[in-house]
C-alpha cells in the first residue's frame, strides 16, 4: 500500500506562481512563528497557504498580510496546501472602518462560505476588488453590497431573474407585484392572491437589476429578497459577519448586511 502513494507522490509537479494578484480572506497562527491563510486569487481562486515565519519581530511581512490589502503573492505548491515565497503591496488599501469594514469582512465570509477552492473566478475577483474601494471611499456602501451578492451568486451559476416573469416571459412592470421564487424567478401576484415567496415591487426587481436604487423601498426590498436568497445556498448555519455587526452600535447606520 505504501509504494503506490511514495510513487503518487514523486510523480507530483511542484507549481511555482510569481508576483499573482491576490487578497487574503482569513488568518490564524500556524505552529510557532507561520501563519496559515485563506487566499483568494484573481485567476487560481480561493485556497490555503502556510506563510512561514511571518509572525516573528523580524518578519517585514508582519503587517502586510492583511485582509482588505492588494498583494502581488508568490508561492509554490505541490497539493492542495500552497508555500508563499514573497508578498509585495499591489496598490493602496481602502480605508475601511465601522460599517465599511463590517462590510468587508462580510463579503470575505460570504466567498469563505460559498465559493469552491481551486476554481478560478477572475470576474468575482475584480468585482470584489471594486466594491471594496466603494466600501473605502463609502459610496452607497448597501448598494454596494446588493450589487455584490447578485453578481456573485451569477458567477456561482444561481443567477437571479430580475427583468422578466418566469410563467410567461413578460417584462418586470414597475407597477406590479411579483413574488420571488428561488431558483425559478419572479412571478407576477394577482390582486388578493396570497404569496409564497419573497414579495416585492416590479421596480425594486428593476432597480436590483441595473444597479441603481432610486428610494429606501427599493433597499429594502432588494435586502430582503438577498437574504431569502442567499439563506438558501448558505444552509443554517449563521454568517458571524452578521452577528457581530448587528452587535455592534452606532455602525450600522446607512448600512446593512
Amino acid at each position: 500500500m505504501i509504494a503506490p502513494c511514495a510513487a503518487w507522490d514523486t510523480a507530483m509537479k511542484t507549481e511555482r506562481v510569481e508576483l499573482h494578484p491576490a487578497y487574503i480572506l482569513h488568518h490564524h497562527p500556524y505552529r510557532n512563528s507561520s501563519r496559515l491563510l485563506e487566499v483568494f486569487s484573481r485567476d487560481y481562486g480561493r485556497f490555503g497557504m502556510i506563510a512561514r515565519g511571518v509572525s516573528s519581530k523580524r518578519s517585514r511581512l508582519q503587517g502586510r498580510l492583511q485582509p482588505f490589502r492588494p498583494l502581488l503573492l508568490s508561492w509554490h505548491s505541490r497539493g492542495e496546501l500552497a508555500t508563499m515565497r514573497t508578498a509585495e503591496p499591489d496598490g493602496a488599501p481602502p480605508v475601511l472602518s465601522g460599517a465599511a469594514l463590517m462590510s468587508g469582512f462580510y463579503l470575505n465570509e460570504l466567498l469563505l462560505r460559498l465559493t469552491g477552492r481551486h476554481v478560478p473566478y477572475p470576474r468575482l475577483f475584480r468585482n470584489y476588488h471594486r466594491t471594496l474601494n466603494r466600501l473605502g471611499e463609502r459610496r452607497a456602501g448597501q448598494d454596494a453590497l446588493r450589487l455584490f451578492e447578485c453578481h456573485l451568486l451569477q458567477e456561482l451559476g444561481y443567477g437571479m431573474t430580475l427583468d422578466h416573469e418566469v410563467e410567461h416571459g413578460r417584462p418586470i412592470q414597475p407597477e406590479a407585484h411579483y413574488c420571488y421564487h428561488i431558483e425559478r424567478g419572479p412571478v407576477e401576484l394577482a390582486t388578493g392572491e396570497p404569496a409564497n415567496g419573497v414579495q416585492l415591487a416590479g421596480s425594486s426587481l428593476l432597480a436590483l437589476a441595473s444597479g441603481q436604487f432610486p428610494d429606501q423601498q427599493s433597499r429594502k426590498d432588494a435586502l430582503r429578497l438577498m437574504r431569502t436568497v442567499l439563506a438558501f445556498y448558505l444552509g443554517s448555519k449563521p454568517l458571524r459577519s452578521r452577528e457581530l455587526f448587528r452587535s455592534l452600535k452606532g455602525v450600522n447606520r446607512g448600512t446593512t448586511l
